[in-house]
């Protein structure tokens, strides 16, 4: 946990201490709580990893599924209206900004939600939406709606979202 802290306190001017961030960050409190219900899940007791979900998703603002993959580092930023789909997978050194969804297209079965890979920047309310791959050092404007795939070291804006 201290290394994404420390990550945190790196990317954010507002941070000042470990402690500061520790207490007062809604998406550190998130992660910590997602890493447990994640857990449960992955060892079979599904109820109970949906009910500590609910429960942080109403003291955070932050949804994110148990079964969502999330590597090391990620920064959640403010957090309310966050929301990280079942199937998403999340790499290392991500921040998302407040109101983020990654989220499916469709109810189908199988790989439904975005795969973020490394160093990648989404900005505020941005929607990713179905089975895309946002590839390393991409960015992600605020408000954008994607429903495509992004480059390596891409910038897309918009609704739908286009390259700049």
């Amino acid at each position: 946990m201290f290394e994404t802290i420390d990550s945190i306190i790196q990317r954010d001017p507002a941070a000042r201490s470990r402690l500061q961030v520790l207490l007062t960050y809604p998406g550190v409190l998130a992660l910590r709580w997602y890493r447990v219900a994640s857990f449960l899940w992955n060892h079979h007791l599904k109820l109970l990893a949906e009910i500590i979900t609910n429960i942080t998703r109403r003291r955070t603002g932050i949804e994110i599924h148990p079964a969502a993959q999330i590597g090391k580092r990620l920064f959640i930023d403010h957090g309310i209206g966050v929301v990280i789909g079942e199937t998403a997978i999340i790499g290392d050194d991500v921040t998302l900004m407040h109101g983020v969804t990654l989220g499916a297209r469709r109810t189908v079965t199988g790989k439904r939600h975005p795969t973020v890979k490394n160093d990648v920047l989404i900005g505020a309310n941005a929607l990713l939406l179905g089975d895309i791959t946002i590839d390393n050092g991409a960015k992600i404007g605020a408000g954008a709606v994607v429903l495509h795939s992004v480059l390596p070291n891409q910038t897309v804006v918009g609704s739908p979202a286009k390259p700049i």
